[in-house]
């Protein structure tokens, strides 16, 4: 299996200015998910850099590094852009890594590449695990994902589905799946991506996996049973994650 790992890093953050180069027991943030991830397989391991000031810090831990523009709307589009420079081909497979994702479990990351090699009706490949307590059903911040018999999600959505008519205090059975924010990419999907029109149920939803969707593009879905580790969105997220690579 041929596959490369690319994670985009933005230097702008309201939340936790700089976040990609925040100290984690002594290595930049953005250097410890590349780390997480060297080791699993994939024929490369690259951030996809706003600033050179992300791209100098890899390079000097020894992390492949490109520079990219600064004002593309999206993730997705810096990752088209990072294809581009990597000379990618259109069939290629490239795995989109949270830059503040220190702790993603490196197996999962090998799962979602290997499921879309081997789903070729889908252009893009996620994961997604199962919820355990009704207030997460709930939560419009946790995404939840529905599939069909063959592994494809049917939708993503905040809200509560499949939604339990007859039983709304509880969870539906079997349980539901929350969405978990990594993607498998072939190449030429992602060279498409930016062109295509914003999709009704994206902009309603928030969510830009919709509008691949609703162009009739497939997403297939990995259900792992272990959840992934905590990302890093504040400074509190922060120092949690840096106390646990200091234990």
């Amino acid at each position: 299996m041929s596959f490369t790992v690319l994670i985009p890093a933005r230097l702008a953050s309201t939340r936790l200015p700089n976040k990609p180069l925040a100290d984690i027991a002594g290595i930049p943030m953005v250097v410890r998910v590349a780390q997480r991830v060297s080791h699993i397989g994939a024929e490369r391991v690259v951030v996809a850099a706003d600033s050179p000031l992300i791209v100098q810090a890899c390079r000097t831990h020894g992390v492949q590094a490109v520079l990219t523009r600064t004002d593309h709307a999206s993730g997705s589009d810096r990752l088209a852009e990072a294809c581009q420079v990597l000379g990618l081909n259109d069939e290629d497979i490239v795995v989109n890594v949270q830059g503040d994702e220190p702790l993603m479990d490196s197996a999962l990351v090998s799962a979602v590449a290997r499921l879309l090699q081997q789903t070729p009706q889908a252009s893009i490949s996620t994961a997604a695990h199962a919820i355990e307590t009704v207030a997460d059903f709930h939560n419009p911040n946790i995404v939840k994902v529905v599939c069909d018999a063959a592994g494809l999600a049917h939708y993503f959505s905040r809200s509560p589905i499949p939604f339990p008519r007859d039983t709304p205090s509880q969870l539906p059975n079997p349980a539901p799946l929350r969405h978990i924010g990594i993607y498998g990419y072939r190449v030429g999907f992602l060279r498409q991506f930016p062109t295509l029109a914003q999709a009704p149920t994206e902009l309603s939803e928030s969510l830009e996996q919709l509008r691949a969707m609703w162009h009739g593009h497939h997403i297939a879905v990995h259900v792992t049973p272990h959840p992934p580790g905590p990302g890093v969105d504040t400074p509190e997220d922060l120092e949690r994650v840096r106390h646990l690579f200091e234990t």
